[in-house]
């Protein structure tokens, strides 16, 4: 579509949208929300097709103020802690789903290069994963408890340390982020490279199917981290691809947007904690039903949260929301 045929089919929309901005026009905070939708839906269309132009401009200023807007006169919930998780959250997080997916391949990229390289080289798991730990783990498997370093300490302590580890470790994934992206992608293979290390470590001594115990708390630990390195690129990328925003703007944006990420992965880590706490360390007499049903909900959980439920809040928004109109 041309330009000019562009802004002809949609320029009525964007004058009462603009109205509306200035207080001249009364309109709810609902409704401005679902406006807004509409506005970025050109917005992005304009991005592809018409960069540069005066067209885009004006759209990502107009975009500016819908958003200052929304935040400032939409209706406080009764309970703003069920409304962020429930409703602004996963519609925010929806604009970022191309970043999850390539912080996932990042991550799995570092999670077969450990592996690989466990499988080539014994000493590479001793170099990744300590001395100390390989040899711990070694006495364990010839005891025939090779889970039995989660049975250590108390389940009180055990929830508290695993859990403020995992905030610290998704903090450190986000603010590395700062230098450019690199930070995060660092934080991002780190983790990676010991996953597929300890998971050949295993293999190599024919208990792979041992490692289940681990993936109950595991599963909803390592998928947060991935979130928190999303949180990371999200900021990094924003400095280094501003769009039509100055660089200043663009990363004061990208880190309020990565701090929003890592702000709501904190439950999950608690729950990873509790798991880890008080259910790991039962793993190994857990019937095997019960363990795989606690991993695989815990899969689902993450996965809907993040990628499905996003994805069907942002259509509903669509289809209920109501044609701009003249007055």
């Amino acid at each position: 579509m041309r330009e000019a045929s562009f802004v002809k089919q949609n320029k009525e929309k964007w004058i009462v949208f603009e109205k509306a901005l200035d207080n001249n026009v009364k309109i709810s905070p609902d409704d401005l929300a679902s406006y807004y939708i509409q506005l970025t839906n050109d917005l992005a269309y304009a991005q592809t097709y018409y960069p540069e132009s005066k067209t885009l401009l004006y759209l990502n200023s107009l975009a500016s103020q819908a958003h200052q807007k929304i935040y400032i006169t939409k209706k406080e919930s009764k309970n703003k802690i069920v409304s962020f998780w429930r409703d602004e959250f996963p519609l925010f997080f929806r604009q970022y789903h191309k970043t999850l997916l390539h912080t996932f391949l990042i991550f799995m990229v570092a999670v077969v290069i450990g592996a690989v390289s466990t499988l080539n080289d014994d000493s590479f798991v001793r170099l990744i994963l300590g001395d100390g730990y390989v040899n711990m783990t070694i006495e364990n498997i010839e005891k025939g408890e090779p889970m039995a370093v989660y049975k250590s300490g108390s389940n009180i302590g055990s929830f508290l340390g695993i859990t403020i580890n995992n905030i610290r470790v998704a903090i450190i994934a986000f603010a590395f982020g700062v230098f450019f992206s690199v930070g995060t992608i660092y934080v991002l293979f780190s983790n990676g490279i010991m996953l597929g290390a300890f998971i050949t470590f295993f293999y190599n001594y024919g208990i792979l199917e041992k490692t289940s115990t681990v993936w109950l708390h595991g599963t909803i630990e390592i998928s947060v981290i991935v979130i928190a390195g999303c949180a990371g690129l999200v900021m990094g990328n924003s400095f280094l691809f501003p769009k039509t925003y100055s660089r200043r703007v663009a990363f004061m944006k990208g880190a309020k947007d990565g701090l929003k990420i890592v702000v709501s992965t904190i439950p999950f880590f608690i729950i990873a904690g509790f798991i880890e706490g008080f259910i790991t360390r039962y793993g190994e007499q857990m019937p095997w039903f019960l363990a795989y049903g606690i991993i695989f909900l815990s899969l689902f959980i993450i996965v809907y949260y993040y990628i499905f439920y996003p994805i069907l809040l942002e259509k509903a928004a669509k289809q209920h929301a109501p044609k701009l109109q003249l007055t």
